[in-house]
């Protein structure tokens, strides 16, 4: 049974265009867009049509950087695949990359068969996976070389969590050489995490014990110079770069500067870091604790550098770093020690709404805003023009924004399975009206009508940003 859908009146925002058109869709992709009013407009007929008048029609956003169910200090992310998705949804996103686990001492197939089954059947949007290697070896290095060609384009190593996560910069350089030669592209967390372990430690003999201190010991000298050896790696490797959740102005310009030699180097900030800061981490009592995610939230000032990378396309993506713990249950496992507090704050359901804030107030062009939201994540991870962009083709992801209406932020009405928000009271402009994932509605006028395996995993080509 073939199905066709049309959204009339509205004005279209993609990365490249602003055009008051109707979008026809047919079969759950776009099947054609014409200008509001023309002929070819007028002659469409479907089974169900949207009026989007007074609303921007976009594409479904791309969340590059989820973590559902994520294992961490003796804890799970508090939501699970289909919680997360749901509430991606409600913010307007329509395909998650999470991070499948690598554990030390076992295969990338093994971690990844495990988020194959968590997220099977569950999810109400698209899914794709980025595989964390925390073991680099012979063995794991060939294994890449399969996922890439199984649509596992992407691998993430880390600088940080000695123990945990870690690699040495000879691992590092392995998986880099490795990347340079089968397509797939090397993810980064950029800190010191030696340094940083002893600075956690000598706080600790001080008894520097709250949140605030999280922030203080994970220096942003400690990001700069990390990040500046992932790009000194790379370049020795011939391999392209991606840095996650950049947060201090002193990583920005070792990005930067990268960039202007012509490096294929690339970075991601997120919201938190753009709209909180470590105010937040100094909040009285242990309220400090919701705050705390590595890389830290930085003093307020770092902002202004994150906002000129983002409109110099030195970072090219905005992406959550969703990974959620409940204040009263996990978050408070920290109380009396910081370095035990599970690093991670929800956000899935909120980003492409204060981007639209971001818009609002001029940090950004409505263009931009879809760029590092959709277009820019989807080209980064191998999944454009299928999703991130409105073209004839292209997966009809599609949401309907009203940019007038306003919304307060708050855990009382989101759906994130966390039982605070990051954002608690804020005021934004814009909300999220109608959602469709490849032609279904997921969202219908504010009503949740999605369903629990609708989403389907996606697999990616290799990085698309290089051309």
């Amino acid at each position: 049974m073939s199905t066709r859908t049309l959204i009339r009146g509205g004005l279209v925002v993609t990365a490249a265009d602003e055009v008051h058109a109707d979008v026809l869709i047919e079969d759950g992709r776009v099947a054609a867009l014409a200008a509001h009013g023309s002929d070819a407009a007028a002659g469409w007929t479907a089974d169900r049509t949207i009026d989007a008048t007074d609303r921007y029609v976009i594409p479904g956003g791309v969340d590059a950087h989820t973590h559902m169910e994520l294992p961490f200090g003796g804890t799970f992310a508090s939501d699970t695949f289909e919680t997360g998705t749901r509430a991606a949804a409600w913010g307007g996103t329509t395909t998650i990359v999470d991070f499948a686990v690598q554990s030390v001492g076992h295969t990338l197939r093994e971690g990844l068969d495990a988020w194959y089954a968590k997220a099977d059947g569950v999810c109400a949007i698209d899914y794709a996976f980025h595989m964390i290697l925390s073991d680099v070896n012979e063995h794991t290095l060939e294994e890449m070389d399969r996922l890439v060609q199984e649509g596992i384009s992407s691998f993430k190593l880390f600088m940080a969590y000695p123990g945990v996560f870690y690699s040495d910069d000879g691992k590092i350089l392995r998986a880099m050489q490795r990347s340079a030669e089968n397509g797939g592209l090397i993810m980064m967390h950029a800190e010191n995490g030696i340094a940083i372990d002893v600075l956690v430690e000598q706080a600790l003999a001080r008894g520097e014990t709250d949140p605030r201190y999280h922030g203080e010991v994970r220096k942003a000298l400690l990001e700069a110079e990390a990040t500046h050896r992932a790009i000194q790696l790379a370049r020795v490797a011939g391999a392209p770069l991606y840095v996650v959740h950049v947060s201090a102005e002193e990583a920005v310009a070792e990005l930067a500067a990268a960039r202007d030699k012509g490096l294929p180097v690339f970075g991601e900030t997120c919201p938190q870091y753009l709209f909180l800061s470590a105010d937040n981490l100094a909040e009285p009592g242990f309220e400090g604790a919701k705050y705390v995610c590595s890389t830290p939230l930085r003093p307020r000032e770092h902002q202004a550098a994150l906002w000129r990378g983002l409109r110099t396309n030195d970072l090219q993506v905005v992406s959550t770093d969703h990974c959620p713990f409940c204040f009263t249950g996990q978050k408070d496992l920290g109380r009396g020690d910081f370095s035990k507090i599970p690093n991670g704050l929800p956000g899935v359901e909120n980003r492409m709404d204060l981007l639209h804030q971001a818009v609002v107030d001029g940090h950004i062009s409505r263009r931009r805003w879809i760029e590092i939201a959709c277009a820019a994540p989807a080209r980064m991870f191998g999944l454009y023009p299928q999703k991130g962009t409105l073209a004839p083709g292209a997966d009809a992801d599609v949401v309907i924004y009203d940019p007038h209406a306003t919304q307060v932020i708050s855990a009382e009405t989101h759906h994130m399975n966390v039982d605070y928000s990051a954002y608690e009271g804020r005021t934004v402009t814009g909300q999220v009206e109608t959602v469709l994932s490849r032609g279904e509605p997921v969202i219908d006028r504010r009503t949740y009508v999605g369903r629990a395996g609708h989403g389907v995993f996606t697999p990616r080509s290799t990085c698309q940003y290089l051309n």
